[in-house]
């Protein structure tokens, strides 16, 4: 899996990570989604990672993905940030997956 992240969204990215540290997981979420195939890709930062997250090394940063989940991305993406809409997005060279990404900041107590 290759994953580019634009120059905007490394930008967005550490102004608001703001030095926290953390590790930087692209999700695909199935929380509240009631199927495992109506998932939302998401940004979360996470203080821990788990036991199924996998390193996937882009030109920016370190990004984790769960395993199970990777049959839902492409196998090529990018993050970008749209100042018009002030969210991310996940991009391949086939599809938007999501034009309005969030990021979420996980702490230790979510």
């Amino acid at each position: 899996m290759e994953i580019m992240i634009t120059s905007a969204a490394a930008e967005k990215l550490n102004e608001r990570i703001n030095g926290t540290e953390g590790y930087l997981k692209l999700k695909y979420d199935i929380d509240g989604c009631g199927c495992a195939v109506s998932g939302v890709f998401a940004l979360w930062y996470v203080p821990e990672l788990d036991s199924d997250d996998m390193t996937i090394e882009t030109n920016e940063r370190t990004i984790y993905m769960e395993k199970s989940k990777t049959v839902f991305f492409d196998e090529k993406m990018t993050i970008d940030f749209s100042n018009a809409s002030n969210s991310f997005q996940l991009k391949s060279p086939q599809q938007i997956l999501n034009g309005y990404m969030s990021l979420v900041l996980k702490g230790k107590t979510d």
